[in-house]
């Protein structure tokens, strides 16, 4: 059998910093494929993963919803005829949630009796949950109840106080899920994995996939209802979205994507704008624009991120979260690629800022 783990989480919140632990520690010499949903015009992260050696099979273009319930139980049926791995990690767009992803991949699973699903874990950053559970908890709060296990990352930043309180919060949205707490760092790979793993194939992660799987149809039952009315709507007010803008090399896998439109939650909070560029910065030309996105000033940013050459041989990734940012040395890549995701994002100022 082929296990399928989903490991989702909002943006920033680590999902990609786990997978590579994971990868490195657990899944060396494993024969496994990577699923991974960019929310956003320009997909950076496949290219850091494709450094591990591992297949990425990018489903960008259109946001999670679209993708899940328009093909994925064929797109995980040619993962699993092409390569036969002995896992499948599946990693959400940050803004995806989780309750329609289970749904979608247990729909796929009961198509191809080959494939389990294994587990489903959140990925939350501890110093943002707080705010993040009270600002935007459509999306924030439906991936933690949704988990089976819920991984805090930088709870090294946190006081023991705060850090009881995140918890006690995260609690109150999800009684049962194992709850991992102590920094990764202090963590080997198969303690996190066993954490992860914890309510593999128990009662309980049954009756989440037949909840998530109930309310996902009821509420696609619900809007199609209503879909004439949404669906004018949707037009007006996101037309500028740019990753809507579905053209005959649309790889969003749906094959109907104005029946689909009303689907996706997710476009009624969040833009996104990006670019490939083979423009160079230097490190303090990136810390400043960082910055600035602080401000307010280029709209609501909840995640900004890239890859870039440097000017002097050398290349930059960098990431960034309200208020908080890293840069760090990276590989080459075939080109330099950003993407800042938010709501109401001011695009002319985002491409002044970045001199494109």
């Amino acid at each position: 059998m082929t296990k399928v783990d989903i490991i989702s989480g909002f943006l920033g919140a680590g999902k990609t910093t786990l997978i590579k632990k994971l990868l490195s520690e657990v899944f060396a010499g494993e024969k496994l494929v990577l699923i991974e949903n960019e929310f956003g015009e320009v997909s950076v992260d496949g290219g850091f993963l494709r450094e591990s050696g591992v297949e990425v099979s990018e489903l960008s273009s259109g946001c999670i919803c679209c993708t899940l319930v328009g093909d994925f139980t064929e797109a995980l049926g040619k993962v699993y005829a092409q390569y036969q791995p002995s896992r499948i990690l599946i990693e959400p767009s940050g803004v995806a949630k989780l309750s329609d992803v289970i749904a979608a991949v247990g729909d796929a699973v009961k198509a191809v009796p080959q494939l389990e699903l294994n587990s489903f874990v959140t990925v939350v950053d501890a110093v943002k949950a707080k705010s993040y559970m009270k600002n935007i908890p459509e999306f924030y709060n439906n991936q933690i109840q949704s988990a089976g296990s819920i991984l805090l990352s930088r709870t090294q930043k946190l006081t023991q106080e705060k850090l009881e309180a995140v918890a006690a919060l995260i609690r109150e949205q999800n009684p049962s899920a194992t709850i991992l707490t102590t920094p990764w760092d202090q963590l080997e790979g198969p303690t996190i994995l066993s954490a992860i793993e914890g309510t593999a194939m128990s009662d309980q992660l049954k009756e989440l996939v037949e909840e998530a799987h109930e309310h996902h149809h009821a509420h696609e039952h619900h809007h199609d209802d209503d879909h004439a009315h949404e669906h004018h709507h949707h037009d007006d007010e996101h037309g500028h979205h740019h990753h809507h803008d579905h053209g005959p090399d649309c790889t969003c896998g749906c094959q109907d994507h104005g029946h689909h439109h009303h689907h996706h939650d997710a476009d009624e909070r969040f833009t996104s704008w990006g670019r490939e560029t083979p423009k160079s910065f230097s490190r303090s030309d990136i810390e400043a624009i960082l910055a600035a996105l602080d401000s307010g000033e280029y709209g609501e940013i909840f995640r900004a991120k890239g890859i870039i050459p440097d000017g002097e041989d050398g290349w930059l990734e960098f990431d960034y979260v309200p208020e908080e940012h890293e840069i760090r040395r990276t590989q080459a890549d075939y080109t330099g690629r950003l993407c800042v995701i938010g709501g109401e994002l001011k695009e002319d100022k985002l491409a002044q800022l970045f001199g494109l």
